[in-house]
């Protein structure tokens, strides 16, 4: 559930950027969309669980700074450098938590309290949502570059979904191998009379 919450705001962009014939101000409204529906999903967090995730304060800055700019010049390179630059920082994020403070892998601080692994394989996954953070970046890019802003717009709604609940599945065959499922006691037998 918290994974389609977070792509509410991308949802509602998508659906008000379809919704216009003229790109521009489809653009526009959208972008006002995206930023209005990022601050009502913070808003929520606070409200429902009384805290904040950094990575939602990130992404609030970044669609706050990147989105006005986008309204403000009408120009959606804004929009896409917005994607990217959030894919990266959180990369530089995962990875500086490797050097930064006890050196513990942010996703480690993140699951340690459903699942245990060895620190190796904390590694191991942290690494991998680096790399998966970098190459979004770079892929989206690459779209932005060589399509047109309406077939952008499709892949910033279904590619990088595509592409989290594809990496998502690889996660989850990963960790499959570290959660350890309760035993399940066997029914009491009644004895032979």
């Amino acid at each position: 559930m918290k994974f389609l919450f977070d792509f509410f705001p991308v949802v509602l962009f998508f659906i008000v950027f379809k919704s216009y014939e003229n790109q521009v101000d489809g653009m526009i409204a959208a972008t006002a969309t995206l930023m209005a529906a990022t601050f009502v999903q913070i808003a929520y967090n606070w409200f429902r669980h009384k805290k904040i995730e950094k990575m939602h304060i990130i992404t609030l800055v970044l669609v706050t700074i990147f989105g006005g700019a986008t309204i403000y010049f009408k120009e959606p390179q804004f929009l896409i450098w917005k994607v990217t630059i959030a894919n990266w920082l959180f990369a530089g994020v995962f990875y500086a938590s490797h050097f930064i403070g006890n050196k513990t892998p942010i996703v480690k601080r993140m699951m340690q309290a459903n699942i245990t692994m060895p620190d190796n394989a904390w590694h191991k996954l942290s690494l991998s949502w680096v790399l998966f953070f970098v190459l979004t970046g770079i892929i989206n890019l690459i779209v932005a570059n060589l399509y047109s802003f309406d077939i952008w717009v499709d892949f910033k709604l279904f590619g990088i979904l595509g592409l989290t609940v594809l990496f998502v599945v690889f996660q989850g065959v990963f960790l499959s191998r570290y959660i350890k499922e309760d035993e399940v006691p066997v029914a009491s037998q009644q004895p032979e009379e």
